[in-house]
C-alpha cells in the first residue's frame, strides 16, 4: 500500500493550514488505498486541544481529527513543548522523536507539508 505523510508545522491559532491538512488527510485514508500519516509539530500539536473552537476553522479539525486518528495514524513531535498544556486531547496519537520522523520520512511514497 502507498504511504504518504503530512507533516503540519503551521500554528492552528493563526493559520487555516493545519485544519486544511487535516481535512485533506482524513479525505485520503477514507478511501482506503493509501495510507496515512500525519506528523503534528511544534504549534501544529495544539489541533489536539479537547475544544478546537479558538483555533482557524476549528470546527475542521473536530470534525476530521477524529475520523484521522481511527482511519490514519497521527503522530506527534515527542519534544514539543505545546504537549504540556494538553490535559485531554481530541484524539489519540502517538508521539515520536525527530529521528523517527527522519526514518518514516525516508520510506514514503509522497510528503506533505503544510
Amino acid at each position: 500500500m502507498v504511504e504518504t505523510l503530512f507533516i503540519v508545522t503551521s500554528d492552528p491559532r493563526r493559520s487555516h493550514r493545519p485544519a486544511e491538512a487535516i481535512r485533506i488527510a482524513a479525505g485520503v485514508a477514507a478511501w482506503k488505498k493509501v495510507a496515512v500519516h500525519v506528523h503534528l509539530r511544534g504549534p501544529a500539536v495544539l489541533c489536539l486541544d479537547e475544544f478546537p473552537e479558538e483555533l482557524v476553522q476549528g470546527n475542521n479539525i473536530e470534525r476530521y481529527l477524529p475520523v484521522l486518528a481511527e482511519e490514519g495514524k497521527v503522530l506527534v513531535q515527542a519534544s514539543a513543548p505545546e504537549l504540556q498544556g494538553l490535559a485531554q486531547t481530541a484524539a489519540k496519537f502517538t508521539r515520536i522523536s525527530d529521528k523517527d520522523l527522519s526514518s518514516l520520512a525516508a520510506r514514503m511514497r509522497y510528503l506533505l507539508h503544510f
